[in-house]
């Protein structure tokens, strides 16, 4: 596709996603219950080719543009938001085959059903310099989608032989991540929370790792991008933080639909008219309505605007960087606001487990609990805006 062409408002791998809502709607206990994607999940999602939505064309990936990407992950939190969390995650984790050597790259993510994952260093983390690579050790958090992965990330300060950390020209540390097969990691699980309950966000550790060179990438950077494609201006902060805020959104959407339904049929405990005759309930539908169709539009419009201008000068500014910031980190606090008022006004039905509503409900209340959910995204905004240097760390 060329650069400057916008992708359609909807396309196969939107359609594909759609699809799977049914399945995922009734996949929703098990799902919870075994607390990972299931196996026809899986199969599914992989069929769809859900987790290589950002996998460069050249290893037989869609490499989407994010306005559409994100698009996809709505629909599938739609159906349930810990596949779509797996999927934004392992989809971000992806960009990093544009970085790799191409052979390497292949090994990792040419499989139809290979998948990355990672998470958050814990403690002492970091990656010591050898002949021919490094040894790595270390604790990582959070590391969603990493039950049916095959490869895993390690993110790691990096230290020369001599024992001297590696700082950039800026002073800040340098950190590269390390990519190894997930079976030589030792796993465990300590993912008993409140929502998200089937990403299986387990703690993982390696000990004195020898990790080749190859299988080393400093993310995000200029110098070591080897795919030429527009996807990869964007960097996977950016991918995170519209991804998520799409889930979100496709879990407020969700819930206020099923609302609807129920609000459609439903006479509250000791009252006389149907719940869709409640003045207040019509204001909530109405209103809410409007919030995410505000939020959905804004997000999708500047991914796109950011899609141009990378097209025409080859890189996102920081205006661009965030703008993403800005409507990912609103649209996960407005979709979190749409869901906990209908929750509330949902009365008894919200609190069963057989119902729809009492899993969006625990599951949207810790999306916006993640790092990308922060309100504080909205200080480093506010600081561009009143002429101060925001903080890159999260743009």
């Amino acid at each position: 596709m060329d650069v400057h062409t916008p992708e359609p408002a909807t396309n196969e791998h939107i359609d594909s996603a759609r699809r799977l809502i049914p399945l995922l709607q009734k996949a929703g206990p098990a799902i919870d219950a075994g607390r990972e994607l299931p196996r026809e999940v899986l199969d599914a999602m992989h069929a769809a080719g859900l987790f290589r939505l950002l996998v460069p064309r050249a290893l037989g990936g869609a490499e989407l543009m994010p306005a559409t990407y994100i698009q996809c992950v709505e629909a599938i939190a739609m159906g349930n938001a810990s596949a779509a969390w797996c999927m934004n995650q392992n989809s971000g984790c992806s960009m990093t085959a544009a970085y790799l050597a191409p052979d390497v790259a292949r090994r990792i993510f040419g499989g139809t059903r290979d998948v990355l994952a990672w998470g958050q260093a814990r403690g002492r983390a970091r990656a010591d310099k050898v002949a021919g690579g490094w040894r790595v050790t270390g604790t990582w958090l959070f590391a969603s989608g990493s039950r049916h992965a095959t490869w895993l990330g390690a993110h790691c300060p990096v230290f020369d032989a001599d024992g001297t950390q590696r700082h950039t020209k800026q002073g800040r540390p340098v950190e590269r991540t390390m990519l190894f097969p997930r079976a030589t990691a030792t796993i465990e699980d300590v993912w008993q929370v409140l929502g998200l309950r089937g990403t299986g966000s387990d703690t993982y550790s390696v000990e004195d790792l020898f990790v080749a060179d190859d299988y080393s990438v400093e993310r995000d950077t200029v110098e070591e991008r080897r795919e030429d494609g527009l996807l990869y201006r964007f960097t996977t902060t950016n991918i995170y933080a519209s991804g998520f805020g799409s889930v979100g959104l496709g879990i407020a959407r969700a819930m206020l639909d099923d609302f609807v339904r129920l609000a459609s049929v439903k006479t509250q405990a000791q009252a006389r008219t149907a719940l869709r005759d409640n003045a207040m309930v019509q204001s909530l539908v109405g209103t809410s309505d409007a919030k995410l169709r505000a939020a959905r539009s804004w997000l999708i419009a500047v991914l796109e605007a950011a899609r141009v201008g990378a097209a025409a000068r080859g890189h996102l500014t920081m205006a661009e960087r965030l703008d993403i910031r800005q409507a990912s980190t609103f649209a996960i606090a407005l979709a979190r606001d749409v869901v906990n008022a209908v929750w509330h006004e949902t009365g008894a039905n919200a609190i069963f487990d057989s119902g729809p509503f009492e899993r969006r409900f625990r599951d949207m209340n810790t999306v916006s609990q993640q790092a990308q959910g922060r309100a504080s995204h909205l200080e480093t905004v506010g600081q561009a805006m009143l002429g101060m240097e925001p903080n890159p760390r999260w743009l």
